[in-house]
């Protein structure tokens, strides 16, 4: 049977039943922010015992450091209620961190010694242990400063009601198979278009001067002031080699044209060894510096702007999961903090991520390899590195084109949606409305984050430090002064018990087992298919 055309699953969408089945769309958000000192400054204190355990909690944690907090919110189909959700952990975080801050921005500021960040602490049981020499592992093959970038990642997954009528387009049934290569084709298309997201919502087109002493780069800036430096036409710079990356992992030809291949692919890549990271040694002595000396650790080191998740059962591993029973949701990865929302997102860059998904999940998408993954990844650092550059031209099927064509011919397809998305909504227009708001953008590329960033600074005269300190102190300020909206004082305070309950637990049951024992029974869980992906010996 031939694929269904994009039209053709469009009025599959608008079919009255599955028009109410989308207001049963589910998202989640995970927010990262450094906690400062009122003078800008990394924070030195550990997280807040009164907020919970980090390793246990179910809403507040920390990433990389002990100051780099990470705010989830549950599984919810409504947006006001996931931002809701959103700034309720915030309100209660602020109520803890007495005069310290949040900074609003993806790049860190101001960054001392690198000894000075502390890695994040999980207490001591084994899984704990297991997350902290993760993240020691981390700094000695990429540098802290580079550990401590913020950024918003997306949950999404298809509401359950629409994918039967989805199957029935390409005549299958609605199984976890059918779902999963779905889920990769949304992938494969979003890889081809994912630098729109830098190019509408990239908010790091300047950075700290600071921040150069901890990387090496030859990029070119301008200079803004006493400490800025910025790029004339960039977006987000926190997605550029200034970033998280891992130049080894260019090598490991992951792609995505299945389930098998990709967790072939990862599973590859934990068990490679790598020259360089060998050269750091695993247990020295009594002393373990990382995990392993594969080109990754674990599969979770694997840097990619989207991934298929699937939750996970005990003792399983991310790829096992997706073994076992395929892809339950993705999960975008390539969203900076926005400065301009207390929150880092806004209601409007989560209905143009349901409306690009959706798009990427209705486009024919035809499988990737290496070359033309090679190819989407040089259009994203284009955009990244010049994005508003008018004259921009990106690499489509073989030929250049001009970045605003594309944007035109892809705002023309996100309005066709967002008419179905609205009608999902009874009288709403909140989708069209994103829609014309967010083309003002294609029109104009200063109306973008990165260009409403830089023309601030230039407009004030101040640095970026400055810029981002105003914004803390005023979120502060604000968050301190609201009343909870969907949670309740006592349903933090559960939360908090409840982890440190649970830490007690593992910590106890974890007494009769060494922490050696612990990790050598885990890689060889790991290495193991719960299915048929295999990786050949």
């Amino acid at each position: 049977m031939s694929v269904p055309t994009f039209n053709s699953l469009l009025k599959v969408l608008s079919n009255s039943a599955n028009r109410s089945d989308l207001a049963a769309l589910k998202r989640g958000i995970e927010r990262e922010g450094l906690r400062i000192t009122a003078d800008g400054r990394l924070s030195p204190q550990l997280h807040p015992q009164a907020l919970g355990a980090t390793l246990t909690h179910p809403h507040i944690t920390t990433d990389y450091a002990e100051s780099l907090l990470e705010f989830i919110t549950p599984v919810a189909r409504s947006v006001k209620q996931t931002l809701a959700q959103l700034a309720d952990i915030h309100r209660v975080t602020y109520r803890a961190l007495g005069e310290e801050l949040i900074w609003p921005l993806s790049m860190p500021c101001y960054v001392g010694d690198e000894k000075d960040i502390l890695i994040a602490q999980y207490g001591k049981s084994h899984s704990g242990r297991m997350k902290n020499l993760y993240r020691r592992g981390l700094t000695f093959r990429y540098g802290g400063a580079m550990q401590i970038i913020s950024g918003v990642h997306f949950n999404f997954s298809v509401p359950d009601g629409i994918w039967s009528d989805l199957a029935a387009s390409y005549g299958r049934a609605d199984d976890q198979e059918f779902r999963s290569e779905q889920y990769f084709g949304l992938i494969r298309n979003y890889k081809r278009i994912s630098w729109l997201i830098p190019y509408l919502f990239g908010a790091s087109p300047a950075i700290c001067k600071s921040f150069l002493k901890h990387t090496d780069t030859e990029m070119d800036f301008s200079q803004l002031g006493k400490g800025t430096l910025y790029r004339q036409y960039g977006t987000s710079l926190r997605m550029s080699d200034l970033g998280y990356t891992n130049k080894e992992q260019a090598d490991l030809g992951i792609t995505y044209n299945s389930v098998c291949d990709y967790v072939q692919g990862l599973r590859r890549a934990i068990s490679k060894k790598s020259t360089r990271f060998s050269q750091i040694g695993v247990k020295v002595g009594d002393d373990y510096r990382q995990l392993n000396d594969s080109v990754l650790q674990i599969e979770n080191e694997f840097y990619a702007t989207i991934r298929p998740k699937r939750v996970a059962e005990a003792g399983e591993t991310p790829t096992q999961a997706l073994e076992r029973a395929g892809v339950e949701y993705i999960e975008v990865r390539a969203l900076d903090v926005n400065p301009f929302s207390p929150v880092g997102i806004t209601e409007q860059q989560i209905r143009m991520l349901d409306l690009m998904l959706f798009y990427c999940l209705l486009q024919p998408s035809p499988t990737m390899d290496e070359a033309q993954q090679l190819v989407a990844d040089k259009n994203f650092n284009r955009v990244v590195m010049d994005g508003r550059n008018p004259r921009l031209t990106l690499q489509q099927n073989g030929h250049e084109r001009l970045l605003a064509d594309w944007l035109e011919e892809l705002f023309a397809d996100f309005h066709d949606i967002a008419k179905i998305m609205d009608q999902a909504g009874g009288d709403s227009n909140d989708y069209q409305q994103t829609v014309t708001e967010l083309y003002q953008m294609v029109l104009n590329p200063e109306l973008t984050l990165s260009g409403q960033i830089l023309q601030l600074l230039r407009e004030q005269g101040i640095d970026n430090g400055v810029f981002g300190m105003s914004l803390a102190q005023k979120y502060r300020d604000e968050f301190l002064q609201q009343p909870l909206e969907e949670y309740t004082e006592a349903q933090f305070k559960q939360w908090a018990e409840q982890s440190l309950q649970e830490l007690n637990e593992r910590e106890s049951a974890d007494q009769g087992t060494s922490f050696d024992e612990f990790l050598t029974t885990y890689f060889e869980q790991a290495k193991q298919a719960k299915n048929d992906c295999a990786v050949e010996s």
